[in-house]
């Protein structure tokens, strides 16, 4: 067991990781707070990521964060990962428990504090738009709640139909495929819309081909994208009443869900956020 008089050292692995706000909004919650603690940012080449993180547990590292493209990588490497991290194939935060790195994914968790504040997906009809990580790791997060059905929409239908499986088998949730092309509209029961597919250069995106009536009036609209946000796609749905979620109160949620598991408090969110937005200069 490391000493308790060693300043504890978290880290963000990523390749690159020019423009990630991860160090500059966890210092500024660790200043808040008043916590001896150090985060560092590291560019780790993905052929170094297995050195990395071996030497994270070797010098006692209390944990940090995956970003791309180390976070489906990251699996391999660490010692124990939570079933959340299982499910999305994927590894966004590693906390230390004892003398053990922890793979875990809370990009879900993030998302459901964030929708709860709105609308409790109990008995609710869901449409997720796309089923890469971030997908995988939010449907993990909602299927507990006993939703009425998760929806599926995806450009890629094999993944389509393993996540259905996945959700029905682990979790006995109703589960669908919806069939979609451009200019198509969702069903008006929709309650909860979320956009976790993720952004492509080479191809229009899920939500880029939905038609401007397409999204019923009332429903809670996600979008976990925040750098950069996808603008249009919120505008449009808060224009047509409904409330909506931006991806940077996802990203702060789950910052703090990061910080809870690091440092055993709740962070000051609005320290979260203002830190954020000065950096993404929003």
């Amino acid at each position: 067991m490391s000493s308790s008089l060693v300043q504890p050292v978290l880290a963000l692995l990523g390749y690159p990781i020019v423009g990630n706000p991860n160090q500059y909004v966890v210092e500024q919650a660790l200043l808040h707070h008043q916590l001896d603690c150090r985060y560092l940012s590291f560019e780790v080449p993905p052929e170094k990521l297995g050195d990395a993180i071996r030497g994270m547990q070797a010098m006692g590292f209390r944990g940090g964060n995956c970003a791309s493209p180390h976070q489906t990588a990251a699996l391999e490497f660490l010692p124990r990962l939570t079933p959340a991290a299982e499910f999305a194939g994927a590894v966004n935060c590693i906390y230390r428990e004892g003398e053990t790195l922890v793979g875990e994914n809370t990009e879900g968790k993030g998302f459901l504090e964030a929708l709860r504040r709105r609308l409790d997906p109990a008995g609710k009809r869901i449409v997720l738009l796309g089923t890469g990580h971030t997908a995988r790791a939010i449907a993990i997060e909602l299927a507990p709640t006993r939703p009425a059905e998760i929806a599926l929409v995806t450009q890629d239908e094999e993944s389509g139909r393993l996540l259905i499986e996945a959700l029905v088998n682990k979790f006995q949730v109703q589960a669908s495929l919806l069939a979609f092309q451009d200019g198509a509209t969702l069903p008006a029961d929709v309650s909860i819309l979320v956009d976790a597919d993720p952004s492509n250069p080479t191809a229009p995106s899920i939500a880029a081909l939905l038609a401007p009536e397409a999204i019923p009036g009332e429903t809670v609209v996600a979008d976990v994208a925040f750098n950069p946000p996808h603008a249009r796609f919120l505008h449009e749905a808060a224009e047509k009443g409904c409330r909506t979620i931006d991806g940077l109160e996802i990203f702060i949620d789950q910052t703090a869900c990061n910080f809870r598991l690091w440092m055993g408090i709740d962070p000051d969110r609005a320290i979260l956020r203002d830190a954020a937005e000065e950096f993404l200069e929003l």
